[in-house]
């Protein structure tokens, strides 16, 4: 039994390819959103601030 759990955990291979992939993907995007939304949400926040200090 020990043998053919030993053997089976050899042969138990993940799709590292597919999970470096995704990972890799989800890093653009969000290198995308965050150079696309980056300057909107500059602004919002430096409006937002000045709306603050000027009480």
């Amino acid at each position: 039994m020990r043998e053919q759990l030993i053997a089976r955990l050899r042969e138990e291979r993940g799709d590292v390819p597919g999970w470096v992939l995704i990972t890799l993907m989800t890093a653009g995007l969000v290198i995308v959103i965050w150079g696309l939304a980056g300057p909107a949400l500059s602004g919002v926040f430096d409006q937002a601030i000045s709306r603050v200090l000027g009480f």
